[in-house]
């Protein structure tokens, strides 16, 4: 087999496994995981928001938030699982899209 194709079997493995995020938690019942937390839930943690959460935190807002897609969040861990998936399998898509695109700009030929 070749090296690329056990690197996507690795890939696929890793976004099949990525609910693990949600059901490691929930079993052990020891809250959100780590270094999720919100500009709130840290200030509660730390007693504090470092001033770079304040000043950048609201730049930033993620395409799916939470993992999870729109009116899925209140269907029970099932749905939240498939919604990790298929979270992963865009993120993956989306670095996959853009490596492409650079490595057809950085090799392009001159003419």
């Amino acid at each position: 087999m070749k090296t690329i194709n056990k690197l996507w079997i690795w890939v696929a493995a890793l976004a099949v496994i990525s609910p693990l995020g949600l059901l490691l938690p929930e079993y052990f019942k020891s809250g959100e995981a780590w270094g999720e937390w919100s500009a709130e839930k840290i200030e509660k943690l730390a007693g504090y928001v470092p001033a770079g959460i304040k000043k950048l935190g609201s730049i930033w807002k993620a395409p799916v938030p939470d993992y999870a897609l729109k009116g899925w969040e209140e269907k029970g861990l099932p749905h939240l699982s498939l919604a990790y998936i298929i979270s992963a399998l865009l993120g993956i898509g989306a670095v996959v899209a853009v490596m492409f695109l650079l490595g057809k700009m950085l090799t392009r030929k001159k003419d």
